[in-house]
């Protein structure tokens, strides 16, 4: 009797122990989504964002609280992802957004699913691009066109040039020459504080600079120096 004791005992042990199986495989649940590329052209004023279906994407499976992934599958052509054979529990499911440096960061979203059930996770919005995550600064410069001492006009400044540096910086690190409009931009800038830069120069031809400061504080702006700030310079001519 004692024996059969121990033995029921025993049974209803491993059926307990069964019952609170962690999360992973073994079971008949399956957790299942979509992926969303969102593409950041690059050369731009405009920073447009085109969503397509990220095929070929590779997406992992975080069983529970681990600290790692327990397996990874590829999106179909639709962007479309499954993992199947899971017990009952919570899954976070994650894919990869390429910065333009190829640094990689994760994109994750959560389900749990019951015994024998379908999880449909919240679609995951990857992003690449080369102007993923950054912004655009534009701005406009005005010319006052001299000979000597001697006025000649004035005008958008056209092909004079203006550079960016970070603050605090002695050197730039990118320039570009302002258009028929008067208009310059700097493209892919991260959110940081800048010093936005040109010269004017006298009637000797000596240069002097002037030097706006900048800051951009989220990704994905376009910041309108002007009308606040446009530079006004003197050229000989």
């Amino acid at each position: 009797m004692k024996i059969k004791l121990i033995g029921i005992l025993c049974i209803g042990l491993l059926l307990f122990a069964s019952c609170k199986r962690s999360e992973g495989e073994g079971g008949t649940g399956t957790v299942q989504g979509y992926v969303k590329l969102i593409h950041h052209p690059d050369d731009n004023y405009s920073l447009p964002a085109d969503t397509v279906d990220a095929a070929k994407t590779d997406v992992f499976i975080v069983y529970g609280n681990s600290d790692f992934y327990g397996d990874d599958v590829e999106t179909d052509d639709k962007g479309f992802y499954r993992f199947r054979y899971l017990t009952k529990g919570r899954y976070t499911v994650f894919a990869y957004s390429t910065l333009p440096n190829g640094d990689k960061v994760p994109v994750t979203a959560s389900v749990s699913i019951g015994v024998g059930e379908t999880g449909n996770a919240p679609t995951l919005y990857i992003h690449s691009g080369k102007a993923y995550g950054t912004s655009i600064a534009k701005g406009k410069v005005y010319a006052l066109y001299y000979h000597n001492e001697t006025y000649r006009g004035q005008g958008w400044a056209y092909e004079h040039r203006v550079y960016i540096r970070n603050a605090g910086d002695a050197y730039h690190f990118d320039d570009v020459r302002v258009g028929l409009d008067g208009v310059f931009a700097f493209q892919k800038l991260q959110p940081g504080e800048y010093e936005v830069f040109t010269f004017t120069e006298n009637a000797n031809e000596v240069l002097s600079p002037i030097i706006d400061t900048l800051v951009i504080e989220n990704a994905g702006e376009i910041i309108e120096m002007e009308p606040d700030t446009t530079f006004i310079v003197r050229i000989q001519v």
